[in-house]
């Protein structure tokens, strides 16, 4: 009965990519989306979060897996739009085991490392991370729904929002 749902939700979630990308699911039938697009990568997560704090935003960081085609739905379709309105979007790959990354804890590590510590197993993932790298909204797992997708990572922005302004201030 579950591997029913589950096939059930696949084809349907498949299905749903195959609408929103255009032509279908293979790159050779439409070359545009053969090459996947990138949100940049930072190289210190600390500096990354306070410079989306200083803008009164959470850290927005995607974790995913090169040649995913739901991660690749996830920045196309929202992360990169949402970051030319100004949303400070990054992304890490689950599988860089080699480029440096400079932790919340101020050690350098990789995106491999970090995490696996974050425990995060699925991609895409997406976290919405204060300057001290505290979660303040609950993680986005997967693309369960294309069709609410949006509405999910909204509600998270807003929460993310309003927990980033309620927080106290730093004193410098």
């Amino acid at each position: 009965m579950k591997q029913a749902l589950r096939r059930r939700h696949f084809s349907a979630a498949l299905a749903g990519l195959a609408l929103h990308f255009g032509a279908g699911m293979s790159g050779a039938l439409n070359p545009a989306w053969a090459q996947e697009s990138s949100l940049p990568v930072p190289d210190s997560l600390p500096d990354a979060a306070s410079a989306a704090a200083r803008q009164g935003e959470p850290l927005v960081l995607l974790i995913s897996l090169r040649g995913c085609p739901y991660c690749e739905l996830v920045r196309r379709n929202y992360l990169l739009p949402a970051r030319a309105d100004g949303l400070p979007a990054w992304q890490i790959n689950m599988q860089d085991k080699t480029r440096p990354l400079v932790g919340f804890d101020g050690q350098s590590s990789t995106a491999a490392e970090q995490i696996a510590r974050w425990k995060v197993r699925l991609a895409p993932t997406l976290l919405f991370l204060s300057p001290e790298g505290l979660p303040l909204a609950e993680r986005l797992v997967g693309v369960a729904s294309v069709d609410f997708y949006g509405a999910y990572l909204d509600q998270r922005l807003a929460t993310s929002r309003l927990a980033l302004k309620s927080a106290p201030r730093k004193r410098s």
